[in-house]
């Protein structure tokens, strides 16, 4: 019960603090509210309480009015306390608390009952949807006070771009409210649980809610696994048909290079499975999976090589000639580059003269020098020096 307390009272110094105190007070339909008037100070003189319509219900601690929900819980010259229980609406008002001084002071205290919103319902789905349909969902509940709030949820996440719409109840006290919700569904959509909640004030906290869990028809999809990555001859073989499709897809259909299985003796259809046993090259080609319900239908394509046992054995371990083969052509490449950087620094090896060289020391200057000694280059072997 929410208390919504206020002082009221003469509030002259003249009344020497004798002047009535209540509270505002909060209470669900159908629960019991309290109705509490206090005096501070009193000389003995005698409280009231009286409701919207005026009539008295207690005066000190006799009872006035004949009705089995009101009873009295404390009489005092300081205090007249009240119960009512089973508030209905019609108990709404203000209720007013007298203090019979000279005049009378009185002070209010307003009911205010809450009206309870009914258990919300989910209307507008007729199952199955059919993928791609556009889905409207409408929630409805009646008989909050004040009007209550709708949200919606998919998933566990809210959706927030939906229609509102509060009417008042025939009782002109309560409301109706409904909610509007409109998507366009898919396969994704299928077994997911659509709730709508209603929160109100008189709840406490828990809100009331409706669940609607879609059921979405769709076309199949296919996918085909193999068993083996690299089949290999006189191996068997297993290609699984996986469909997924509602209705559920049953049974599939294989099929090679556009037409029947050519030796039913070796390729045994079970179920969604196709085993082929004994693979041989006669066995390559591609293999086709069907799936069909009543939505529609659709396939898978996976194409068959056998592969040869021994030249799958010698992919399996280390190529030792690959490595081979590289490590030659790196060597290769190193000798081929020695021997022709030593061609191209023989090409370009200097031959000069030391400064003994014949015709060097009676030369005027250096170009004579060097005529000297090129035209001396053939006696002048031993004079020889070699930079490189």
């Amino acid at each position: 019960m929410d208390v919504d307390a206020r002082e009221i009272g003469p509030g002259t110094e003249g009344s020497q603090g004798q002047f009535p105190l209540t509270q505002n007070v909060t209470v669900v339909e159908g629960g019991t509210a309290i109705l509490t008037c206090r005096v501070d100070q009193n000389d003995n003189t005698s409280l009231q309480w009286s409701n919207p319509a005026q009539q008295t219900l207690y005066f000190d601690d006799k009872k006035a009015l004949r009705d089995n929900r009101i009873e009295l819980v404390r009489a005092s010259w300081h205090e007249l306390s009240i119960s009512v229980s089973d508030v209905s609406l019609s108990d709404e008002g203000q209720y007013t608390c007298s203090l019979f001084t000279m005049p009378v002071k009185t002070s209010k205290a307003y009911l205010t009952v809450l009206g309870v919103p009914e258990k919300p319902q989910i209307s507008g789905f007729s199952s199955p949807v059919m993928e791609g349909d556009l889905m409207q969902l409408t929630c409805k509940t009646s008989g909050s006070k004040p009007a209550a709030d709708i949200r919606w949820f998919k998933n566990d996440k809210e959706i927030k771009d939906v229609k509102y719409l509060k009417e008042e109840d025939a009782n002109r006290k309560t409301f109706t409210v409904s909610s509007t919700l409109d998507f366009r569904v898919d396969r994704s959509d299928d077994g997911v649980a659509v709730i709508c909640r209603v929160d109100h004030e008189s709840l406490n906290a828990t809100p009331q809610v409706a669940m609607q869990v879609l059921e979405i028809h769709y076309t199949p999809s296919v996918k085909i696994i193999p068993s083996t990555p690299f089949p290999q001859e006189g191996q068997p073989l297993i290609l699984t048909c996986e469909s997924k499709g509602k209705p559920l897809p049953e049974p599939v259909l294989w099929t090679k290079d556009g037409g029947e299985l050519p030796d039913p003796d070796r390729m045994v259809v079970s179920g969604r499975e196709l085993n082929i046993l004994f693979l041989n090259k006669t066995d390559n080609g591609t293999y086709r999976c069907e799936a069909t319900n009543t939505i529609g239908q659709s396939s898978a394509e996976y194409v068959l090589i056998v592969h040869d046992p021994n030249a799958l054995a010698g992919q399996t371990g280390p190529d030792h000639a690959l490595i081979g083969g590289i490590v030659a052509v790196v060597v290769f490449v190193t000798l081929c580059s020695i021997f022709l950087l030593g061609r191209y620094l023989a090409r370009h090896k200097g031959t000069y003269l030391t400064n003994e060289a014949k015709g060097a020391e009676d030369a005027p200057d250096a170009d004579t020098a060097i005529i000297n000694a090129e035209g001396s280059q053939v006696n002048a072997e031993e004079k020889k020096e070699y930079f490189i």
